[in-house]
């Protein structure tokens, strides 16, 4: 595995809250744009493959979700579902020139983030087609199978699974044991040792502080109104592996969208798909960009029950 390709520009756009965040644009400035959305502990180098698919063809803005990589870290109370969303909404304002829609593409949380704009007219407007992989949207520690005991007592394996997610214990330099135990939670059983040393690399380098935050968050999100109003087309994308957000969530989340263009399952890849399919991460969001451009119409919020 190798770093990311160095970008054509690089900006650090502020949130509305004052957080900068580090984005970086890669390939032709006037092709059609994709923006890739990163997912809790990762940062910009884990789309490492999916960028060197894909510059060649299209725009590829990329960024660090705050607390993540090269952006701020925030102060406490300024992690949010709400702030993933202002955080997409400035990196748009920066990089989308006017009067277009960027393809986007977003991984685990990074796919939470672009289910929770479906409610924020300001992104959709702008918004051309999306790829979710490797996602959730709802009671995200009770669905997660990384603790071995999760499926046979969910009670107890949810209670370990808060525990992990919430944890501010370091993880320390990465060791052979460390990535093992790091490829059993979120890479296939087939990942070579090179693609797990690489992963671990990737989520380590996450600091403790942001990780259980972000972790709190994961583990009371609920978008179940955000993602039926997320009526443009849309690709889902999970791994059979995925114990993180297992295929049941991705097959929910494909019955409840408005404008599901498919859902593909990859028979024996993990959690990381942009890592470990790249070429069907990158192939997924090359067919979204040939989709027509056509005004979306949102879907009405049902009425709320006297």
């Amino acid at each position: 595995m190798s770093a990311a390709p160095t970008p054509s520009a690089r900006l650090h756009p502020r949130s509305a809250d004052g957080v900068h965040l580090n984005v970086e644009i890669h390939g032709p400035d006037d092709a059609a744009t994709v923006v890739l959305i990163h997912g809790w502990t990762c940062s910009i180098p884990f789309w490492a493959p999916v960028i060197s698919a894909l510059r060649e063809d299209l725009r590829v803005v990329v960024y660090d979700q705050r607390g993540h990589g090269a952006s701020d870290i925030p102060g406490q109370g300024h992690y949010s579902v709400q702030a993933l969303v202002d955080d997409l909404t400035a990196v748009l304002d920066a990089t989308l020139p006017r009067g277009q829609k960027a393809i986007l593409a977003g991984h685990s949380m990074g796919g939470m983030t672009i289910m929770a704009s479906a409610l924020r007219p300001s992104i959709q407007e702008r918004t051309h087609s999306v790829l979710l992989a490797s996602t959730g949207f709802t009671e995200l520690a009770k669905a997660a199978r990384i603790v071995p005991f999760a499926a046979r007592h969910p009670t107890w394996g949810a209670r370990a699974t808060r525990s992990l997610l919430s944890s501010r214990l370091p993880l320390g330099p990465v060791t052979p044991l460390g990535s093992r135990v790091l490829k059993y939670a979120t890479l296939g059983p087939q990942s070579s040792k090179q693609l797990a040393k690489y992963n671990a690399h990737i989520v380590h380098a996450c600091r403790p502080k942001p990780r259980a935050a972000w972790g709190h968050v994961l583990d009371t999100i609920e978008l179940g109104d955000a993602l039926q109003q997320l009526a443009v087309p849309t690709d889902v994308l999970v791994g059979t592996a995925d114990r993180l957000t297992p295929p049941p969530q991705a097959h929910r989340i494909a019955n409840v969208l408005p404008q599901c263009e498919g859902l593909t399952e990859l028979p024996g890849i993990g959690h990381m798909t942009p890592l470990e399919a790249p070429e069907v991460v990158a192939n997924l969001i090359r067919k979204l960009s040939a989709i027509p451009a056509r005004t979306q119409t949102p879907i009405p919020a049902p009425k709320a029950t006297p």
